[in-house]
């Protein structure tokens, strides 16, 4: 869906999180949802923190995990875990520290630390260990990259290729350094994906995953239900009112 304003976008991601909210406490008594990195989330988690919608999901039914997180602490400014604490966890009613799954990316064994996330998600649905088929997460909060990428699965990467594991250390191009990300397995496996895209640097990656191409990590993201909200300028398609 196209929007006019980034304005536009972050209040219909907004809803379409409630909604799912809503729609999967009432159906199974939980919402599992995997939060979105970078800086686009900032308006959304605001609009979520703030009335009505915050008044309109019962948050302590609720557990957050991230698709993604950069190699910092908790508290350092690039954090994705720290953003959404500060502008949206620490402000919504019932929350309790057990419902938040930081993805622990500075970790200094980086690939036992992604063993380690992926059983916390595994016990979280209550699965048996060692499990190796993916769990559905209500919803899985995507941005995407100018460069296409999503989550942290970057072009080129020899996480895309990953068929097995749900997370992963990768190394991330720009700026380098080390990450962990969802895998390509868990995010599709996800009952709804909402990605969400704003600005005209994002315009022609979003036109070759519109035209069905897998050449980007965005285009292989083939979950059951896939939404897009994007701005104009990303779409550069006729609006929708």
């Amino acid at each position: 869906m196209v929007l006019s304003t980034p304005t536009m976008v972050a209040e219909a991601a907004a809803d379409r999180i409630v909604g799912a909210a809503r729609n999967a406490i009432r159906r199974r008594g939980r919402f599992r949802l995997a939060l979105s990195g970078g800086s686009t989330p900032r308006a959304i988690y605001r609009l979520l923190a703030a009335v009505p919608r915050v008044g309109l999901v019962d948050w302590s039914r609720a557990e957050f995990f991230w698709g993604d997180e950069r190699a910092v602490p908790p508290d350092h400014p690039e954090s994705n875990f720290g953003l959404a604490r500060a502008l949206l966890l620490d402000l919504l009613p019932g929350v309790t520290p057990g419902a938040i799954h930081r993805m622990p990316a500075d970790a200094r064994d980086r690939d036992a630390a992604a063993r380690g996330y992926q059983g916390e998600i595994a016990r979280s649905f209550e699965l048996a260990a060692g499990t190796s088929r993916p769990p559905r997460f209500d919803l899985v909060w995507l941005g995407m990259g100018r460069d296409g990428h999503t989550a942290s699965l970057f072009p080129g990467s020899t996480a895309l290729a990953e068929g097995r594991r749900w997370v992963v250390a990768t190394w991330a191009p720009l700026p380098a350094g080390w990450r962990m990300t969802f895998t390509l397995p868990l995010i599709n496996a996800a009952r709804a994906v909402l990605f969400v895209a704003t600005g005209a640097d994002k315009a022609r990656a979003l036109q070759s995953v519109r035209s069905g191409s897998l050449a980007l990590p965005a285009g292989r993201v083939r979950a059951r239900s896939t939404l897009w909200l994007v701005d104009a300028h990303a779409g550069q398609a006729e609006v929708a009112s």
